[in-house]
């Protein structure tokens, strides 16, 4: 997407790194880069605003849902699993893996 208008930071830059500033996982610098970038450009803004509602309304949706109990005790006990495999010489395809 891009607005057709110059930028200091093209607009598909900005979308590539959105994720990243909602994540609050974006350098000081950046994050600065791309809030100018919201001031002169109503769609990436607009954009950034939509994936910004989807993140929260996850959030409120699924923070309510907790995970089984033992769900940890698996998924770890399965890594060893395959490490194991792995040690062995064993060559795992990805649907024997995620069994």
């Amino acid at each position: 997407m891009s607005c057709g208008d110059p930028h200091d930071t093209d607009c598909g830059e900005v979308l590539d790194h959105l994720y990243e500033l909602l994540d609050n996982e974006m350098a000081e610098g950046d994050c600065a880069k791309l809030k100018v970038h919201f001031e002169e450009c109503s769609p990436c803004l607009a954009e950034y605003g939509l994936e910004q509602a989807i993140k929260a309304l996850v959030k409120r949706s699924c923070s309510s849902e907790h995970s089984p109990a033992d769900l940890r005790g698996k998924v770890l006990a399965r890594i060893d699993s395959i490490r194991a495999g792995q040690r062995a010489g064993e060559s795992l395809t990805v649907a024997e893996a995620t069994e």
